[in-house]
């Protein structure tokens, strides 16, 4: 039965989450390249924009006459915003001759240039040096920093959008995922029951109409086509074990009295208990089906009580030694601990039995009977070292007249396990199987009393 709590790993495989996921990288990633788009033409466009106003001054200052040039040049200071646009003007020999900047000798000429920082300046700066017909070098600096926050701005909005992007798709897959996950849940725990043998337990419907509800319809559908089948053949199996145990059982009185009132020949005497021997086999898989039919449709609920397990597996260790002893066979019992169980005890202890007693039929030498003490509850194994059953028979011991390919030869009707089984599914316990190298561990997983 799978766990009520919804676990990471379940959310990010269902399909929602990872539709959802895939989308949204869709959606953020054309948000990314809208927004780096924007960041790198905005950048581009302002810069550009910067460097058409140096153009601008230097075509202005380019074209006053040499003797001109530096009163032009004080004008241009005079005229430009502070701390924004800078101007110097530097001679043949590379001193400065008006200004108000101190810059470096320029990288290139013509064209425009970033300098990162200057003495007394915020900067950056964008540079364009231009050379006068006269030799001299007019240097011209415009402040960039509003473009370089700007473009910081952008690069955090950038951040800040991808990130929060990615995490509002994140938790939109995992709200989209969460409803579509617990009906998966319901309809496996549905499916539990139904695999347990619950043929009139139904998967859920919500009534959306979605693609789960489409199969959990077709499912009810199958189930009860299903279900009808397998009462229509339980009810005719159980008519006619009921209809014929009757006649059978007469019949075989019939021949008892013959065999002991009546002076028969040697011969037919040994065809007589042979009969005999027949219809009692025959008779006592006509009264399995019935018990297997009778616990099935009565539910049997007002027996439960609690039971202590350690005076149920003495007595029923006491009950069977006897046989043991006379197949030579050493019974053994290991009982831990003090648990509690709420059940019926008869019919318990009839499960019990029956998977002892084939124990002590094919077992080789020894058959131990333990309970043990676990977090689940408590479970009771019985332990042999006989051939075993195969790993792939083991589900199939369960279902009625099926014999494990080991039990050629060994009286029985294949029937005990399928009457353990119905015992244990009304009860609501387990029925394992495992190995027990070698020979088998038969284990019924109980439950402990609640409160």
């Amino acid at each position: 039965m799978p766990s009520d709590r919804l676990r990471w790993r379940d959310v990010r495989a269902t399909t929602p989450f990872r539709l959802t996921l895939l989308l949204g990288s869709v959606f953020l990633a054309a948000l990314w390249v809208t927004l780096a788009t924007s960041y790198f033409f905005t950048a581009h466009e302002l810069t550009a924009r910067s460097d058409q106003i140096l153009f601008t001054r230097a075509k202005s200052l380019l074209a006053s006459t040499p003797a001109a040039l530096p009163e032009h040049v004080r004008a241009e200071i005079a005229n430009a915003t502070p701390g924004l646009n800078y101007f110097a003007l530097l001679g043949q020999d590379g001193e400065q001759v008006v200004g108000n900047i101190a810059l470096p000798a320029p990288r290139r000429i013509g064209t425009p240039y970033a300098v990162a920082a200057v003495p007394g300046v915020h900067g950056p700066l964008r540079v364009l040096a231009v050379r006068t017909m006269a030799g001299e070098t007019i240097l011209m600096g415009r402040d960039i920093s509003p473009i370089r926050d700007l473009r910081i701005r952008l690069l955090q909005i950038l951040l800040v959008s991808g990130l929060g992007g990615t995490a509002m798709v994140v938790a939109a897959a995992m709200l989209l995922s969460i409803g579509p996950l617990r009906r998966v849940r319901d309809l496996e725990r549905a499916s539990h029951v139904i695999a347990a043998g619950g043929l009139s337990h139904r998967m859920p419907v919500a009534g959306r109409r979605d693609e789960l509800d489409q199969f959990a319809v077709t499912v009810n559908l199958m189930l009860d086509e299903v279900a009808h089948v397998v009462a229509q053949v339980k009810n005719a199996t159980d008519a006619i074990a009921h209809d014929l145990r009757t006649p059978l059982t007469r019949v075989r009185a019939t021949l008892h009295r013959m065999r002991q009132e009546t002076q028969l020949p040697e011969a037919a005497r040994g065809v007589t208990e042979r009969a005999i021997e027949d219809l009692d086999a025959v008779v006592d898989r006509f009264a399995a089906l019935l018990r297997i039919a009778e616990l099935e449709a009565s539910g049997r609920r007002a027996g439960m009580a609690p039971v202590d397990l350690h005076t149920l597996l003495r007595e029923l260790g006491e009950l069977y030694e006897p046989l043991a002893e006379e197949r030579g066979i050493a019974l053994a019992t290991d009982l831990r601990g003090q648990p509690l169980v709420v059940a019926d005890r008869e019919l318990l202890f009839e499960a019990v039995g029956n998977v002892l007693d084939n124990a002590i039929k094919f077992t080789r030498s020894r058959v131990t009977l333990r309970l043990l003490e676990r977090e689940e509850g408590p479970v009771i194994e019985v332990i042999d070292d006989g051939p075993g059953i195969l790993a792939e028979e083991r589900e199939a011991v369960l279902r009625r007249f099926h014999r494990a390919s080991g039990a050629a030869g060994v009286e029985g009707t294949g029937l005990g396990l399928a009457v353990v089984s119905a015992i244990v599914h009304l009860h609501g316990f387990s029925l394992a199987f495992d190995d027990a190298a070698p020979g088998l561990i038969a284990r019924i997983a109980l439950r402990a009393p609640q409160g």
